[in-house]
């Protein structure tokens, strides 16, 4: 009996089996199985293709733009203003009068001096008649010496006499020349009332009013500045270059200026100077500055003290690979698959190594690389991929979670516009909204 029930659990044990095997080997049978696992979610991710092109290194900078020649008027004299010709804002040319000062005291002090000259011209004339007397009376003296009609002593009276009339003359000489330097002075003094203008250029600011006493500096004490002139048509970026960038920058070299009053509006510019003393900010950074002189636009006038930047070009690459930066990342190198950390371009001694994700049958194919110079948003290539290759650009976040091998889909569009109703795509015009006359109406 037990070799028939033996028979019969053998039989049924063949028919469960061919069963089963006859399920799992249909396709509805895998499909449903399929369905208890969990599916492998794909990641959105940006992409884009390996370039060849044109890669320019730039170095930024930020500065402020300055006239290139601007000059502070101030007086040279202590006086009282009386008049201001030209208010803040107005054009002025080489030789305008800018500002008069009170000359009634300065030109009081000419007349005094041409006075005194006068005074001391006719002392001359005085001192040069007693010299005359007293070469006349030494001449005769000696030849009476000589007849043994005077005596030693009336010769050496007559001698003494006209060595001082010849120190009073060379005192009258000197006091005539000190009158006239004296005058020359009170003259500049009073032709220092009216100062003109040193340059053609804009007043962009003014100090000092009509009326207001202006003081002459000294060595402590710096001079009342009346106003400022500046050429505004000829304007420099004073840029403020960090020393850890300084070393490839150089005169002649092209420059893009930002200045952030215009947005939007980019200004060329060349390097002109590049300063050779290091300076410190206000927080103790050391800095360089450079001089980028900036192409003046023919629609506005830049203002000085304008907050602006600049990318000054330090190298320009020709025909280079090139990728997106934010393509390249460093990955843990054990973190990586065993066929990638033997790649040529990982080094073993290290505990990141730089790759980029090729975009390989919707599959995230890690890729070591080799980087070299980078720009604003551009990378050089220098080894690991080809031109035309696709790879991942993005998200940045995603890039960091992104695993080898991971599967990926383009990232789908952002605030996508609602799809139109029907009436809408027939043209129909939408049905007004009725009016309310209060709750419960």
């Amino acid at each position: 009996m037990w070799k028939w029930i033996f028979g019969l659990f053998l039989v049924c044990v063949l028919v469960v089996a061919a069963a089963v095997l006859a399920l799992a080997t249909s396709p509805g049978a895998r499909a449903w199985f399929d369905s208890f696992r969990p599916k492998e979610k794909a990641t959105e991710v940006r992409s884009a293709a390996v370039t060849r092109g044109v890669l320019t290194r730039t170095v930024n900078a930020p500065g402020s733009i300055e006239p290139r020649t601007k000059v502070q008027i101030s007086a040279q004299v202590p006086a009282r203003i009386v008049a201001l010709p030209f208010r803040e804002g107005n054009r002025v040319r080489k030789g305008d009068v800018v500002v008069r000062l009170d000359a009634r005291d300065l030109a009081a002090a000419l007349e005094s001096s041409q006075a005194q000259l006068r005074a001391e011209e006719a002392r001359l004339a005085g001192a040069v008649a007693t010299m005359d007397k007293a070469e006349t009376d030494l001449k005769r003296a000696r030849d009476l010496f000589a007849s043994k009609d005077f005596s030693r002593s009336q010769l050496d009276d007559a001698d003494s006499a006209h060595r001082l009339a010849k120190s009073a003359l060379d005192a009258a000489t000197h006091a005539v020349e000190a009158a006239k330097a004296q005058i020359a002075r009170s003259q500049k003094d009073f032709d220092n009332t009216i100062i003109s203008a040193p340059i053609d250029g804009v007043i962009v600011k003014l100090n000092a009013e009509v009326g207001e006493l202006v003081l002459v500096g000294t060595l402590n004490n710096p001079a009342s500045v009346i106003m400022e002139i500046a050429d505004l048509g000829d304007v420099l970026l004073k840029a403020r270059v960090d020393e850890t960038n300084i070393a490839p920058v150089a005169g002649g070299q092209r420059c893009r200026v930002y200045i952030n009053a215009y947005v939007g509006r980019v200004f060329a510019g060349t390097v002109e100077r590049v300063g050779l003393k290091r300076l410190l900010d206000t927080q103790g950074t050391g800095y360089f500055e450079v001089e980028v002189a900036v192409q003046p636009p023919d629609d506005l006038i830049l203002a000085s003290g304008l907050t602006a930047s600049t990318d000054i070009e330090v190298q320009t690459l020709r025909d280079v690979l090139k990728v997106p930066s934010q393509a390249v990342i460093d990955k843990r190198i054990e973190d990586l698959p065993r066929e990638v950390r033997e790649h040529p371009l990982v080094d073993r001694s290290r505990l990141f190594t730089r790759v980029v994700f090729r975009l390989v049958d919707g599959r995230a194919v890690v890729t070591p690389v080799s980087i070299g110079s980078s720009d604003l948003t551009h990378s050089v290539v220098l080894a690991g991929l080809e031109e035309g290759q696709p790879i991942i650009t993005g998200p940045y976040k995603a890039l960091l979670d992104l695993k080898p091998g991971a599967l990926v889909e383009p990232e789908k569009p952002r605030n996508a516009p609602a799809p139109a109703s029907p009436d809408a795509k027939a043209g129909a015009a939408p049905a007004a909204k009725p009016a309310s006359n209060g709750p419960g109406v």
